[in-house]
């Protein structure tokens, strides 16, 4: 295993670095089509060697499994090249090198500064290799539209919103002089990408998608079934809904109702950030006074305006967890800020769709115990390739979990509060479906949008959003709710305390859900 993450850190030493791993923070890495094909040799060879890997205990296997999970959901993908298709491919690993150091700081000033120098340099080649690499056969509109909208953010995040984060004035403007070449690489793959034109697919297909569910996910079973199993949720979700609502508004109208909670939110963004952070104070207190896990020593939720250059991109709140490879515990909750050309009829509804009774449930997923609780007890399993490798359908499946597991315990005391979290649990039921559909099936980007703003409560413009997000990330939607039903599914066969199981299961990794089963089972 150690020879193994050896090889990836240095073919990913973006992803090294915001781990932890020492060695890798002066570089961006490889990003010529030389790079990217001999990569796939690569993984093969690692493959056929780990599949004949004798494993001493069950421990050991889980982390050859997991290893080899992760290599057949990439050799998979090598029939659908994310560098050949998509910009996001050169840009995140850009924005995320050069704002997260920063924002973490787990390193003297000085060495940070003299780091994002050194990457600076190389942002030129990086998006020159974009430009070459992007395949208009390959490249779809609304993915180059994404990385479009993405990418006229990057003059002013690096020369501007990165540097007025170093706090010593000299060294401030060192780092504001190189990046502004950088910042010029910027506007020039701007003005490339504002005249591409190209005409692929972003839609996946039911024979990929199905692959990435069984050998990546371990969840054996595949697109179709995934579907199905999300209108099942969504319907069983709508029943409760319905008798929940009349606590709300006297009807059984669950959709007019979120419409009136959503009516009481923040009046400002700024206010949002506030409020969240109370409400995140709140729900670890809650935890704690129930004893439902074991926090790890030194843990702190910072809550924060996204940044900016994820503006355009997400429009929902989402969390950066302590770097796993490190002592530290502190984790992120990014409040989600509208992009700064946003309308104030579009800033107001973005404060709608975080109205007051929907901040309980997304500060526990965000939080406490969701994200920043797990991720931070994760980061102390002994096995590091299981702080390398986690997946969302683990990740985001118990944020989701620990949300039905608080209205368990009875954090949502309200009809208000209730409804909301319910609302929130269907809103992940309509993911399954529509992100099936959309890439295995003929459903459009309209059909979707209607969908989302119609069978759970978002506005049109979270839901608009929301879709382009599924268009260019498939798979991921729908592993919220898989992700808790699975979670639940296993809780049911443990014999132990909910506090033990939870720190058990939470505390094996973010692993493919068979294989956190096997970890609960042999513990």
């Amino acid at each position: 295993m150690d020879e193994f993450l050896t090889w990836y850190f240095s073919g990913h030493p973006v992803t090294a670095s915001l781990l932890g791993a020492d060695g890798y923070d002066h570089t961006l890495g490889d990003f010529s089509a030389t790079a990217f094909t001999a990569k796939v040799g690569e993984q093969e060879r690692w493959l056929d060697r780990l599949s004949r890997l004798e494993t001493p205990t069950p421990d050991d296997a889980i982390d050859r499994d997991l290893v080899l999970a992760q290599l057949r959901g990439w050799l998979a993908l090598a029939s659908w090249p994310e560098w050949r298709r998509d910009p996001a491919a050169y840009l995140s690993p850009i924005f995320a090198a050069m704002f997260t150091p920063f924002q973490q700081r787990l390193k003297p000033e000085p060495e940070l500064v003299t780091a994002a120098i050194s990457r600076l340099a190389e942002v030129p080649g990086v998006l020159a290799a974009c430009r070459a690499n992007l395949d208009p056969d390959l490249a779809a509109p609304l993915l180059v539209e994404r990385g479009l909208g993405q990418a006229r953010t990057g003059r002013q995040f690096l020369t501007v919103t990165v540097p007025s984060m170093v706090r010593d004035e000299g060294l401030r403007a060192k780092l504001a002089e190189a990046a502004e070449p950088a910042g010029r690489a910027f506007d020039e793959l701007v003005a490339f990408l504002e005249g591409f034109r190209c005409g692929g697919t972003w839609r996946m297909g039911e024979g990929l998608y199905s692959t990435l569910l069984r050998e990546r996910e371990l969840l054996g079973y595949g697109a179709p079934e995934l579907h199905e199993k999300g209108r099942a949720a969504w319907a069983a979700l709508d029943g409760r809904m319905r008798e929940v609502a009349p606590g709300v508004n006297g009807t059984d109208d669950w959709r007019a109702a979120m419409e009136a909670l959503m009516d009481d939110h923040p009046p400002t963004l700024a206010a949002m950030r506030e409020e969240y952070e109370a409400e995140t104070l709140r729900a670890r207190d809650f935890v704690r006074a129930r004893d439902l896990v074991t926090f790890p020593e030194g843990d702190e939720c910072l809550v924060l305006p996204s940044a900016e250059y994820v503006r355009p991109v997400l429009a929902v709140a989402h969390y950066l967890a302590p770097p796993p490879l490190t002592s530290s515990r502190t984790g992120v909750f990014f409040v989600p800020y509208t992009p700064d050309g946003f309308t104030e009829e579009q800033v107001r509804q973005r404060l709608r769709t975080n109205s007051r009774a929907q901040m309980p449930s997304i500060a526990v997923h965000e939080a406490y115990p969701g994200h920043h609780w797990h991720l931070s007890h994760m980061a102390g399993n002994p096995r590091t390739v299981r702080k390398v490798f986690r997946t969302p359908y683990f990740t985001e499946g118990w944020a989701l979990y620990v949300e039905k597991m608080l209205h368990e315990q009875g954090y949502f005391d309200t009809p208000a509060t209730e409804l909301a979290h319910l609302d929130c649990r269907i809103f992940r039921a309509a993911r399954m479906v529509v992100d099936t559909a959309l890439h295995c099936d003929d459903m459009s980007i309209e059909e979707a949008e209607t969908f989302m703003a119609t069978k759970a409560s978002l506005s049109p413009g979270t839901a608009k959003g929301e879709v382009s997000r599924y268009c260019a990330w498939p798979t991921q939607a729908p592993s919220y709710l898989t992700g808790a039903i699975e979670i639940d599914r296993i809780r049911e066969s443990y014999d132990g305390s909910l506090k033990s199981f939870h720190d058990l299961i939470a505390g094996s990794g973010g692993l493919p859900l068979g294989l956190a089963e096997q970890a609960v089972a042999g513990a």
